[in-house]
């Protein structure tokens, strides 16, 4: 119950909350960005984006039944790697991609949802109570 009621505290800063909402508008534009930016004619890559962005969506809402910092644990860790998938997706999925566009929008998401991870996992390190030395 403690550590619950410590984890809950964690997540409910300001930090916390503005971490999320830009979450989630990193993850719409992830799912977004082949029609904002102009490379929804790579149809695979567009897919793989609207994919990424909507399961970075998902991961931010997070899923009830769970604690606090069991959610945004397991999200920070998702979230990254979501964010490096989305920064090599162009070469991945595409091979030889020919715009630029859609290497600047796929690492500028990535990267910035791979940074709100690993912030993420930094709040939730400090919402964990500490362990005794032996």
């Amino acid at each position: 119950m403690a550590l619950q009621a410590r984890s809950e505290r964690a997540v409910a800063t300001p930090g916390a909350q503005m971490v999320e909402a830009v979450s989630l508008l990193t993850g719409l534009f992830i799912a977004a960005s082949p029609w904002i930016v102009g490379f929804s004619g790579l149809t695979t890559l567009a897919v793989t984006n609207l994919i990424a962005g909507l399961a970075f969506v998902l991961l931010v809402r997070g899923v009830g039944g769970a604690s606090a910092y069991d959610r945004t644990h397991a999200m920070s860790w998702a979230a990254i790697g979501i964010g490096i998938w989305t920064v090599v997706a162009p070469w991945a999925i595409v091979g030889d991609v020919s715009t630029t566009r859609s290497i600047i929008a796929n690492t500028v998401g990535g990267g910035v949802a791979a940074l709100l991870g690993l912030a993420t996992a930094a709040m939730a390190a400090r919402g964990r109570p500490r362990q005794p030395r032996a």
